[in-house]
């Protein structure tokens, strides 16, 4: 949240990137959602129905199912993604009713046909769910003892938040979600403004935002510290985390996929709730942004994310022995490469770390936008994913008055990065709050830099000029640096996808005492 008396930079990002932000929602829903209506126009097999959903609201629903009537067949319910019609899933559900399941997908609550208000995964969402599976199986061929959920996005919390609460599910895939909605748009402290701006633009687009979502978003978006609190608590409710030894008691099959630079739901969150999961489960990563590794398979186009879904319920809902239960549970897809790798867990990825030494004095003046920076809400990572093109910066040409820079040596070999590089280091202000953001920098022979990861921290209520230790998680990811290259971490106080806190001449100085000296820890793929 914001600084009460330093308001004026969050109103100042909010007035010049919000158009930005809802011209992104229309065409990331041009892509991610209103496309498949072209590709999977309604047809034979398809039967459009309201079902009764919590409080009685009605939720506008598609069903589409095996043409075989004569016996049952596992059931799967497919909440839709925010802002998305209920046609979103049709590709998809024709190939799974195809492959002998029953299929029913439904607009979440408030948007569109959908009656209510958005409620982000709150307790009438979870009770939609169950409300759709007791339809399901009072009117189709639906299996009650083989009853799984999918969706991407809100689709896929939803989901997650299901499972901890209806027994009957078995199991999840959960695509492109959230394990913990705050660490996802409120990570270090800091507003995650695009990613926030874009969901709050769709939802008065698309829906009907519940007074209490109105004053939240206002809330977060307005830096109204006085709120956090209350800010906080509303997302643990919509968290799947807070859920989560309900989510393993219950004990569905859990398969979570997302992207490396997902800039709405970044990844260290959903590998965080994994490592937590007791049950069967599976976690893969590959590049790209939010909701577009599972994009082309809502077109009907092969997709690995899709595949792998339909080999987990083939698995734990049909009882197929197709191995998927005997594969390594981590897969993961290297930015660079293209090239899939498979680990025990989360923390074998990154099994070998170096640490880069962030030595001496620095310090940087805030409010300037040093031209290091994110990248843009889904453009800068859809690059990334299509063209293998991040975000770039001239290294030694970012001005050293608004951005600390420390370097690597050269590297004789290839380096794997692999997971999470964590930076820590102590950090004096000259003013009581602050925002930082940390960049990690693949830098080649001319000085070019290109974005390996980033994050923002921001901090409240220090005293100025009384250092303090920051540590700081960077958003995870799978890089290769070639040899030859060096990595470099650079600081500065200023980027458009987050809402920063550094009131007006502010300095911040980063320094390493002997006794804790600053650095930033590389994770690297086992040497």
């Amino acid at each position: 949240m914001g600084h009460p008396r330093h308001p004026r930079h969050p109103r100042r990002a909010l007035r010049t990137t919000t158009v930005g932000a809802v011209s992104a929602t229309l065409i990331a829903g041009a892509a991610l959602g209103l496309a498949p209506a072209a590709q999977a126009a309604p047809g034979p097999g398809v039967r459009f129905v309201d079902i009764s959903g919590a409080g009685g609201t009605v939720l506008k629903a598609n069903v589409v199912a095996p043409s075989d009537t004569s016996r049952r067949y596992p059931v799967v319910v497919l909440p839709t993604s925010w802002a998305v019609p209920q046609i979103e899933y049709l590709a998809q559900a024709k190939q799974l009713a195809d492959s002998g399941y029953v299929v029913v997908s439904y607009n979440s609550r408030g948007f569109w046909q959908s009656g209510g208000q958005i409620e982000v995964g709150g307790p009438e969402d979870i009770e939609d769910a169950s409300k759709v599976i007791d339809w399901a199986l009072a009117n189709t061929q639906a299996d009650p003892n083989e009853v799984g959920m999918a969706g991407v996005s809100y689709g896929a919390g939803i989901s997650l938040l299901a499972a901890g609460h209806d027994k009957r599910i078995k199991a999840v895939a959960a695509l492109s979600g959230w394990g913990d909605l705050i660490d996802s748009i409120y990570s270090g402290r800091t507003q995650h403004f695009q990613a926030a701006a874009l969901l709050s633009g769709a939802g008065y687009l698309t829906g009907r935002p519940s007074p209490e979502l109105q004053q939240v978003m206002k809330d977060f978006l307005g830096s109204n510290l006085a709120k956090e609190d209350d800010m906080i608590a509303w997302g643990k409710k919509r968290s799947p985390e807070t859920y989560l030894d309900s989510i393993n008691k219950n004990g569905a099959a859990i398969l979570l996929g997302n992207a490396w630079g997902d800039t709405i739901f970044p990844p260290n969150q959903y590998a965080d709730f994994f490592e937590k999961l007791t049950t069967p489960k599976r976690l893969e990563f590959r590049p790209g942004d939010h909701a577009t590794a599972e994009a082309t398979g809502l077109l009907g186009l092969p997709n690995d994310t899709w595949q792998d879904t339909h080999r987990w319920f083939d698995h734990y809902l049909k009882g197929d022995d197709n191995g998927v239960d005997r594969e390594l549970p981590v897969r993961i897809k290297s930015r660079s490469t293209g090239a899939y790798e498979s680990y025990p867990d989360w923390k074998s990825v990154g099994a070998t770390k170096k640490k880069i030494a962030l030595a001496g004095t620095t310090t940087i003046h805030t409010n300037v936008d040093s031209g290091a920076n994110g990248g843009l809400l889904e453009l800068s990572n859809i690059l990334d994913q299509f063209l293998r093109l991040p975000p770039t910066a001239s290294v030694p040409l970012l001005p050293r008055r608004w951005a600390g820079v420390w370097q690597s040596e050269k590297y004789t070999s290839e380096q794997h990065v692999r997971g999470t590089a964590k930076l820590h280091t102590t950090l004096t202000p000259t003013k009581e709050s602050g925002t930082l953001v940390a960049y990690l920098y693949d830098v080649g022979p001319l000085g070019l830099g290109k974005l390996v990861s980033n994050a923002p921290y921001t901090f409240h209520g220090k005293t100025p000029g009384a250092p303090f230790g920051v540590d700081l998680e960077l958003f995870s990811t799978a890089y290769d640096v070639p040899a030859g290259h060096r990595l470099a971490l650079v600081v500065d106080t200023v980027d458009p996808l987050y809402i920063e806190h550094n009131p007006t001449g502010a300095q911040l100085t980063f320094s390493s005492p002997k006794d804790d000296p600053s650095y930033v820890s590389i994770p690297l793929r086992e040497q």
